[in-house]
């Protein structure tokens, strides 16, 4: 999940961030989230979750509910990663 800064973005507000961890903090309890930050220097971005989920829907459905999308604060894009690994023998 890339999250894109929305015009309002620069209004947040100390709410927003508190549910937007505590959402964090919830997929995290959940085996939900790999890995989660902020992009620095990128405008525009404001960070990037890796999710675990089992499909797509799910996946879609835990961005949809991310609180700075549903506060208008930002956007997503859902973008599917292929993992390329020994195993795999890097996608060859």
């Amino acid at each position: 999940m890339m999250i894109e800064k929305s015009r309002t973005y620069n209004k947040l507000t100390k709410k927003a961030v508190t549910e937007h961890v505590e959402n964090i903090r919830r997929l995290d309890d959940e085996g939900k989230l790999e890995i989660c930050g902020v992009f620095k220097g990128y405008p525009g971005m404001a960070g990037m979750y890796i999710l675990k989920t089992d499909s797509r829907e799910e996946a879609e459905d835990i961005c949809s509910r991310e609180p700075l999308v549903t506060g208008g604060y930002a956007t997503y894009k859902l973008v599917e990663l292929q993992v390329a690994n020994r195993e795999n023998n890097y996608l060859l």
